[in-house]
């Protein structure tokens, strides 16, 4: 197999002949941490009835996203320095353990802990399947295969409610961890035996930056409670949350000085002043972030309460959203694989976006489902233009050494995208809700109402309940609309530089074929 070397000692090798089969190895890992908060969000209720703890329940959510949120990055970092791939099956070992360590806890306190090693392990799922992605795929060649990753995540998005009912109705809610052992373990085996990476040289004594490690962590956690108890725990004008955010910008300010004069920094200021594309790509990635969350928790909730569709089926609610951005991703991909052009894509994501986050918007208690269904088309083109083209600039703005650091950063923008955006969008709704009789008491955890608490409503409440519900998805899509007219006027300013293709061959090897052929 032929191959060159890029900067920072990693060979660029030619695209694997079974890459597909590679690829779905590391496609698995993605859908398997994707799955589980899914699951795990429709099980809740019986793990309360169950263990007890339903003061403790957000935290449930909580401790996986801000440990999941704080390792990205480190995952990344480490896969740059140390053997990428076993770092990456370690994940894969660390999220297993924590699945079922949470499916044998027998308290709420337990449960957190458990939950918070299974985290640990979803950011290294993460952030190698992305940089792995990176690696095996030159930009050039990624559009082939975009559409795999879409499809994953639909599936991940649809199948995750269904499965998670089934589960907990059938086997018991701890089976909702449990399930992730069989499939970790075929992604595992997997893995081992079919992914194959490029040599890595490094020169010198590997240098861990402790002191990035440690702001970026404390940085991430504050925000993340931050954005956990605004508008719910306390007003978002407390003394508590503006601590908080004051606290974040200090800690923010210090992560960025410390890794200017890091000797091998976490998160390398190179990487985000190298180009513009890789900064605009985060800005893309957190918008879509917001988008992403915010239309798979409110938009089910404004489905069944508003419109009275089942609970049941949540996840084939969001059918038409995920069914246009897998054909916009397929789309996508396939052009930019042909031609090596890529700007138009996010320009017409982000302003899709914006446009379907607008339209929905406008969703009154009237609104049929298939109108909603077309808006949802358009958020769905508009996801799908945006995420995977994000994410395939971002890793063709920086060199392969720095491809595990940037990777880690890319999702950690996503994900810190969706956290505030889901805070604040659940500021958004209980203020609107305030004013009915139940408030927001039937707003569950996980985001759904509760449909038998609103039919055992009297007329008049019921319609107040049913106005505000909308209300309050109105200012939610609303401010999902901003965001991404934002996103779209930094899509305007992206480069398109050439994509990384297939390496040349070297000399040596043009050498032995030429000796061959003489």
């Amino acid at each position: 197999m032929s191959a060159s070397t890029a900067s920072g000692g990693e060979e660029i090798a030619a695209v694997p002949k079974n890459i597909r089969w590679v690829m779905l190895g590391v496609l698995l890992a993605m859908l398997l941490s994707q799955l589980d908060g899914l699951i795990v969000g429709t099980a809740m209720p019986t793990i309360v009835g169950e263990i007890g703890g339903l003061d403790h329940i957000s935290w449930v959510v909580t401790a996986y996203t801000l440990t999941s949120a704080c390792s990205i990055p480190i995952w990344g970092k480490f896969g740059d320095l140390y053997n990428r791939k076993f770092l990456f099956l370690g994940s894969v070992v660390v999220f297993m353990v924590g699945s079922a360590l949470s499916g044998q806890a027998s308290s709420m306190g337990e449960l957190l802990g458990f939950r918070a090693l299974q985290g640990i392990g979803a950011g290294g799922l993460m952030a190698g399947a992305f940089a792995l992605i990176g690696v095996l795929l030159p930009p050039r060649e990624r559009g082939r295969y975009q559409g795999l990753v879409a499809i994953i995540q639909t599936i991940g998005s649809v199948g995750g409610p269904l499965v998670g009912g089934f589960v907990t109705t059938h086997l018991g809610w701890r089976w909702a961890f449990y399930i992730n052992i069989p499939i970790g373990l075929v992604c595992l085996v997997w893995c081992a035996l079919m992914l194959h990476l490029p040599a890595v040289s490094r020169r010198g004594k590997v240098v861990i930056d402790w002191l990035g490690i440690t702001l970026m962590t404390s940085a991430i956690t504050v925000l993340v409670l931050a954005a956990t108890w605004a508008g719910s725990t306390y007003t978002w004008g407390s003394w508590q949350i503006l601590g908080l955010a004051g606290l974040f910008v200090v800690l923010l300010a210090a992560f960025v000085a410390a890794e200017r004069r890091a000797a091998e920094p976490l998160m390398p200021p190179r990487i985000f002043t190298g180009h513009r594309n890789f900064p605009i790509s985060a800005v893309l990635l957190a918008v879509a972030g917001v988008s992403m969350f915010g239309a798979t928790l409110y938009l089910p909730l404004y489905q069944q309460t508003v419109q009275g569709a089942s609970a049941a089926n949540s996840g084939v609610l969001l059918l038409p959203l995920m069914i246009g951005s897998v054909v916009a991703s397929l789309i996508a991909g396939r052009v930019m694989s042909k031609t090596g052009r890529y700007k138009l894509f996010p320009v017409v994501g982000s302003a899709s976006l914006a446009v379907g986050m607008g339209l929905l918007s406008t969703m009154g208690t009237t609104t049929s489902r298939l109108t909603t269904s077309a808006f949802m088309v358009l958020v769905g083109i508009g996801v799908g233009f945006t995420i995977q083209m994000a994410n395939t600039i971002a890793q063709n703005a920086v060199e392969l050494k720095d491809m595990g650091a940037a990777s880690g950063a890319a999702a950690l923008f996503r994900t810190l995208g969706g956290s505030v955006g889901v805070a604040i969008f659940g500021s958004l709704l209980t203020r609107a809700l305030a004013g009915t009789s139940l408030g927001n008491a039937s707003v569950g955890e996980s985001g759904a109402a509760g449909s038998t608490t609103v039919a055992g409503m009297s007329a008049q409440a019921k319609d107040a309940y049913l106005h505000a519900v909308a209300h309050g998805t109105q200012q939610i899509f609303l401010v999902g609309a901003l965001c991404a007219s934002a996103a779209f006027l930094a899509a305007v300013f992206i480069k398109e530089t050439p994509l990384r293709g297939r390496p040349a061959p070297n000399q040596d090897t043009e050498k032995e074929t030429a000796a061959a052929t003489s």
